[in-house]
């Protein structure tokens, strides 16, 4: 557990980067990464607003009408609403952004909770965006200042800070203001189980939602003169959750962006299958004979956190997302790990289930000293004549460090996921993101 003195000083410097980050001053790579990243979340929220699941999630919760735009759906509710629905919605598809960096997911937390509070508050496009990288950069160090426990889920906590901040300076406190709200969130933060992932529990979807509602509520409660920088992280993450090193959260800070070393997903599935189902594709595509019918094993040797996503028969399509063989034995079939690999058709395609039963999964510790650079995976495929093809993948497909999808693969995939018409309106609004003098009206123009 850090030092309390220690960690109080580091959360002032996160409060005083935050209120004095400036988007007409931020270097060009921050912003364009931003700006992607922007995109590829809003896309991902409009898409998971579309499922089964969160249109009964919207039905159930039947918000009141309020300010903050619920994307996707054409409706409308108060920011705190607005930041759990678009929060939740952000994971839905297992889309969303990520940073290997860090291991968490920065923008599904963050971007719904300055979203929200942006649209309440009647804020400019350039304030919105100026909060979310300032909020972004806070969530990502508090991420990688952070060990987690084991079989504790990387949701939930640690974005939350990142909520905070973005939200507290979108209500014009100073950094002595936005510091006591970073201090209140991490005394908001979740305790979520990774089991309940595994298992297919939508419990889990929520986790993000909730995490930037409980922003909004830290940067009220700071704007309230009802929190304080009492180190509440040093107890809370430091030691209920895991451990904390108070000086990782500003090494470098205000030259080192995280928004630019994340990643964008392209499969529709828990980060840690994506290099074993990008090996799996390799191989189909370059060996003409690897059909799928003519598989009889898979061997996936993968590093440490990965190696827990072994089940072969997942019962929900959250389970289908967090399952290697499962997302391998779809890839196999269907050329591509998209939404509907994981739906029920998919999981009950006799196929899927036979590779997917005959997929074994193993922990190889030299890969786990790759980390954090690389999360590699090495599959190899046994076809009926007895012959093994193999490949291993450093990194997954949209990695900074390894393929990044760029603006034509984000465009792509929302081409995929919403259509060519939503998909090039969603763009041609948030194109106008950064010069709007009020983000309510521009983000009730999305699809």
């Amino acid at each position: 557990m850090p030092a309390p003195g220690e960690l109080a000083a580091a959360v002032r410097a996160l409060g005083a980067f935050t209120a004095e980050f400036d988007l007409d001053s931020a270097r060009e790579d921050v912003r364009r990464a931003g700006d992607l990243v922007v995109l590829d979340t809003v896309g991902v929220i409009i898409a998971g607003a579309r499922t089964d699941e969160l249109r009964a999630l919207l039905e159930v919760l039947d918000p009141p009408a309020g300010p903050a735009p619920l994307l996707g759906t054409g409706r409308a509710a108060a920011a705190e609403t607005a930041a759990l629905v678009n929060g939740t919605a952000a994971c839905a598809l297992e889309l969303d952004e990520g940073n290997k960096h860090a291991r968490a997911h920065p923008a599904a937390h963050v971007l719904p909770a300055a979203l929200a509070v942006g649209a309440a508050a009647d804020a400019s496009g350039a304030a919105v965006l100026s909060a979310f990288l300032a909020g972004h950069e806070v969530a990502s160090r508090f991420g990688r200042a952070t060990r987690l426990a084991p079989g504790v889920h990387p949701h939930g906590h640690t974005g939350a800070t990142g909520a905070a901040a973005a939200c507290a300076r979108l209500l014009g406190l100073n950094g002595d203001g936005i510091a006591a709200a970073i201090d209140a969130a991490a005394g908001l933060a979740l305790a979520p189980p990774f089991e309940s992932a595994l298992a297919g529990s939508f419990v889990r979807n929520t986790w993000t939602g909730v995490a930037g509602a409980n922003g909004v509520l830290a940067a009220r409660l700071a704007a309230a003169g009802l929190a304080a920088v009492d180190a509440t992280a040093a107890a809370s993450l430091g030691g209920i959750l895991g451990s904390l090193d108070a000086g990782a959260l500003t090494e470098d800070l205000g030259t080192r962006f995280d928004v630019t070393l994340g990643y964008l997903k392209r499969h529709a599935s828990c980060s840690f299958t994506h290099p074993a189902v990008d090996a799996a594709l390799e191989l189909a595509a370059r060996e003409p004979g690897l059909h799928h019918r003519r598989v009889r094993e898979v061997r996936v040797d993968t590093h440490g956190p990965a190696a827990r996503l072994d089940r072969t028969d997942p019962p929900t399509r959250l389970a289908a997302m967090f399952s290697i063989p499962h997302t391998v034995a779809a890839a196999l079939v269907r050329g591509a790990v998209d939404p509907a690999a994981t739906g029920p058709q998919a999981r009950s395609d006799p196929q899927v289930r036979r590779i997917a039963a005959a997929t074994t999964v193993r922990h190889v510790p030299e890969l786990d000293e790759r980390a954090p650079a690389e999360r590699p995976a090495r599959v190899t495929i046994r076809l009926d004549d007895g012959s093994e093809h193999s490949h291993e993948v450093p990194n997954p497909v949209g990695d900074a460090d390894y393929h990044p999808l760029g603006w034509d693969g984000v465009r792509a995939k929302l081409h995929d996921l919403l259509g060519a018409g939503h998909a090039d309106r969603t763009e041609r609004v948030l194109a106008g993101l950064a010069g709007a003098p009020s983000v309510r009206p521009l983000l009730a123009d999305l699809p």
